[in-house]
């Protein structure tokens, strides 16, 4: 017969059975412990009746559920971690990316200004040979 009790809900609930199909001649009390705290109060595997044997499987099975739900907690945990890592990384590769971007048209844009640069210094240099030509001609004349 399966219990049907329940334990109040503000109470610690400490379970102890083993999961290896060890004899069941073992004493309840030389059992492992196991205890769910990340499980919530509903979801807590209810003590067996340890006179039926439905119920201490039904109870086993409960509590191998009970530990593959952490588990997969777990994980999900460690990919919601390594997913906010990759956000954290892809933010920072489009904010590089943007960088590069700005980079560039800056490059560009001092580029175009040092060609000016360089043509307005030549046009000088062309202007000041005429100048000094002009000069040394009136001096030359004088």
């Amino acid at each position: 017969m399966i219990s049907t009790a329940r334990v109040p809900a503000d109470k610690p609930v400490r379970i102890a059975f083993s999961l290896n199909d060890a004899s069941d001649d073992t004493p309840p009390e030389d059992s492992i412990p196991l205890v769910f705290p990340e499980l919530d109060q509903q979801l807590q595997p209810l003590p067996p009746c340890h006179d039926s044997e439905e119920s201490m499987e039904v109870f086993k099975q409960h509590c191998q559920i009970a530990e593959e739900y952490h588990e997969v907690k777990k994980e999900i945990a460690l990919l919601e971690q390594r997913k906010k890592e990759l956000i954290a990384k892809l933010d920072q590769a489009e904010k590089e990316k943007v960088d590069a971007a700005e980079l560039v048209r800056e490059f560009e844009a001092l580029t175009e200004e040092n060609r000016t640069l360089r043509l307005a210094q030549s046009q000088c240099v062309e202007q000041l040979e005429k100048l000094r030509i002009q000069y040394q001609k009136r001096q030359g004349s004088s």
